[in-house]
């Protein structure tokens, strides 16, 4: 099973294989506060796609478009997160404020789709 949480929401200690999937280090929270199995920094958006995006939501649908295009140049990544999420929950971390116009939920849309096969 695939879960979004917020870098910043405590870790239940059975969050299974947490995974900060974001290019930049969350603002206010040092390395050794966070409980995380992974930083796949690889995953993120391209540096253009973020800033052009900048979680705003008139612009989610061209952003979501082309983050599903930069993912299909990323299968060594995808394929990592994809082999975790068979054996374990896989908790994809993120930082962003809006929790549903974020590069979180669109990898998880992406990787359910490939987990289930289409």
């Amino acid at each position: 099973m695939i879960r979004l949480k917020r870098i910043y929401e405590q870790s239940s200690g059975q969050d299974g294989f947490r995974v900060l999937i974001d290019r930049l280090w969350p603002r206010g929270l040092r390395k050794n506060e966070v409980r995380l199995d992974l930083w796949l920094k690889e995953i993120a958006p391209s540096d253009e796609l973020r800033k052009w995006f900048s979680h705003d939501p008139e612009k989610w649908e061209e952003f979501r478009k082309r983050y599903l295009e930069e993912l299909e140049l990323k299968e060594e990544y995808v394929e990592k997160l994809i082999e975790k999420a068979k054996e374990n929950d896989l908790i994809l971390l993120y930082a962003a404020k809006n929790e549903d116009f974020n590069n979180a939920a669109v990898l998880k849309e992406y990787l359910d789709s490939r987990l289930k096969g289409h």
